[in-house]
């Protein structure tokens, strides 16, 4: 088959199971924040739980822009492969999310 065009990738319904598993990812994180920041509002109101507070939103915040950034990248027919930086700062930011949040808890 020299010569011949070589078909299109069909992805089926790849990108959607990405998608939905980025949505379940976000959830999970958005429950652990919403945990600690209870918990730290729970707390004596120190200087150190309210820098925690604020630190665990900010991560949060930041997974959300990246996630709902991929979440409209695979919107898209032939969705483009996750890049490198963004999956960094995704993974980075749920590494510092699970760190702040079990700082908060114990």
């Amino acid at each position: 088959m020299t010569g011949s065009p070589r078909a299109e990738r069909d992805a089926g319904l790849q990108p959607e199971r990405t998608r939905l598993a980025w949505r379940r990812t976000t959830l999970a994180c958005s429950v652990a924040a919403v945990l600690a920041l209870r918990q730290a509002a729970r707390g004596s109101g120190s200087s150190v739980e309210v820098g925690g507070a604020a630190a665990i939103a900010l991560v949060w915040l930041a997974f959300l822009w990246v996630a709902h950034r991929r979440v409209r990248q695979l919107a898209s027919p032939r969705p483009p492969a996750l890049a490198p930086r963004a999956a960094a700062a995704a993974v980075a930011c749920t590494v510092a999310l699970s760190v702040f949040a079990l700082a908060v808890i114990l």
